[in-house]
């Protein structure tokens, strides 16, 4: 272990992160940080409650209307947004590592996890100065007037993100919202908020001010429902399950604010029979079993062409049985422990269920060790028409369910047969029929021979039950302002 993550971890209790410093005193009520590979305790974080939470949104705002942050010329603030990408950069190491104690995932992908935050603040920190509006040409009566838009930061950011990719999810909210010019209240969730904390205590080296990015622990029914409640708080971003973010969808409407969701999904794999079979296997399962497949947009549902089924299917078994399972900083693993014994019990229930209900079982479907959470990268076959959960509902971890089909209206019927509408991924060598395909699936983001990649400059958001609005992108920024009109009579 590194000596600075042995330091970090060095106090056992850690409170909030407000106004530039960690709080002397909290709640009194904590929740414990553990490593899902080795089954221990790491660190105790705070439960805040409502009165830490009106302390960090205070904050928040006055450093929005009133602190350093509020005078800053969006340049500064480009600046300082460059500076934080190098400092985390520069930690990469220690973050990487931090990040596969409270997760689990492997150390690769972590550090692969650390470089796609860095790209994402870099990303941001040039919108800064290139925020925009547009004159307009108006017919009013009484004289020559001028119109045009302007763009202004939407508040203060109320953020709360899941434990899937918990350093991408800090950049994806807290990058755009300050090259908007916002400030934030962030809420890592309880399985993995050290990175969170880090990361924020590394902004200070880059000069942001203390106030605007502000961090508080604890469950989503007390903590963050102290954000979504707090009416200081203009905006909610939210990344989880569909369930969680309708009542939070809700909640927000009752309150006029406004608020973007990033919900699940059980998203489609279309294999056409033209599609290249030498890379399918290899394509397929990376995007299910990347991550321990705790990825919103992971390919858990596969369509294969019944001439194709069972030798696709032996293949991509082969791969899942030469993966190694343990410890993320073990070199030779390939596939580490899910995040938290609750997960780990619910992706377990739905294995269970699935053997119960007599379902083909083509590989996996174990858990091979006495301790930690590792679930064996598991292949449901032919679960059409049975009475089971396994290929409706989101799993979210190393399970994939295969079923074949007849024609291109047959597979496109089975993949829009879905109360999601997150991603698909597409297999074809026909440009063709992957244009068709494009058109029809129901989903908001598209894969075409690719298995799961995201980039700051690509939109992601849902269709259906996956969500409101979108991440990434130029859509982020219009997530983060207000639209402002002004019309000026100069006769």
């Amino acid at each position: 272990m590194l000596a600075s993550v042995k330091a970090f971890l060095s106090q056992k209790k850690r409170s909030a992160y407000i106004n530039g410093h960690f709080q002397n005193e909290g709640s009194g009520k904590t929740i414990p940080v553990v490593d899902p590979a080795e089954e221990i305790t790491l660190v105790e974080v705070d439960i805040c409650n409502s009165e830490i939470v009106n302390e960090a949104v205070q904050v928040a705002y006055h450093a929005l209307e009133k602190g350093q942050w509020s005078k800053l010329l969006s340049n500064q603030r480009e600046k300082m947004l460059i500076r934080y990408a190098d400092i985390i950069e520069d930690n990469g190491e220690e973050l990487a590592e931090l990040l596969v104690l409270e997760h689990g995932k492997l150390l690769g992908d972590a550090k692969k996890e650390v470089s796609a935050a860095v790209n994402c603040f870099r990303y941001y920190a040039g919108f800064a100065t290139k925020i925009e509006g547009s004159t307009i040409d108006v017919s009013l009566s009484g004289g020559p007037h001028f119109a045009f838009t302007k763009r202004e930061p939407i508040g203060v950011v109320g953020a709360i993100a899941p434990w899937n990719v918990p350093i991408m999810m800090y950049a994806w909210k807290i990058a755009p919202a300050l090259a908007c010019g916002c400030t934030i209240v962030f809420k890592p969730s309880e399985e993995t908020p050290l990175t969170a904390l880090r990361l924020a205590e590394l902004s200070k080296q880059a000069d942001i001010p203390d106030g605007v990015i502000n961090i508080v622990t604890g469950t989503g029914h007390e903590t963050g429902q102290a954000i979504i409640n707090h009416p200081l708080v203009s905006k909610i971003t939210f990344t989880g399950s569909t369930e969680t973010g309708r009542i939070i969808g809700q909640n927000s409407a009752k309150l006029l604010k406004e608020f973007t969701l990033e919900l699940g999904g059980k998203n489609p794999v279309l294999v056409l029979e033209d599609a290249d079979f030498t890379k399918v296997p290899a394509g397929v399962s990376k995007g299910i079993f990347y991550n321990q497949g705790q990825v919103c947009v992971s390919g858990s549902r596969l369509y294969l062409p019944k001439k194709k089924f069972e030798t696709t299917l032996a293949d991509i078994a082969a791969i899942t049985q030469k993966m190694t399972l343990g410890s993320g900083l073990d070199p030779n693993t390939k596939l580490g422990p899910v995040v938290s014994k609750t997960h780990f019990e619910k992706v377990n229930q739905y294995i269970e269920q699935g053997k119960a209900d007599n379902i083909e079982l083509v590989s996996g479907g174990n858990c091979p060790f006495d301790k930690g959470y590792f679930i064996e990268p598991t292949i449901f076959a032919n679960t059409e028409n049975k009475p089971v959960s396994i290929s409706t509902e989101e799993i979210f971890g190393p399970v994939i369910t295969a079923m074949p089909y007849d024609s291109l209206d047959d597979l496109l019927e089975k993949a829009n047969n879905t109360k999601f509408g997150l991603s698909a991924s597409i297999w074809t060598s026909d440009l063709g029929k992957a244009h068709y395909l494009i058109d029809k699936v129901k989903a908001g983001i598209i894969y075409v021979n690719s298995a799961v990649r995201s980039d700051p400059n690509l939109p992601l958001g849902g269709f259906k039950q996956s969500g409101i609005g979108k991440e990434l992108g130029r859509s982020a920024i219009e997530g983060f302002t207000k639209l402002k009109s002004v019309c000026i009579n100069y006769s």
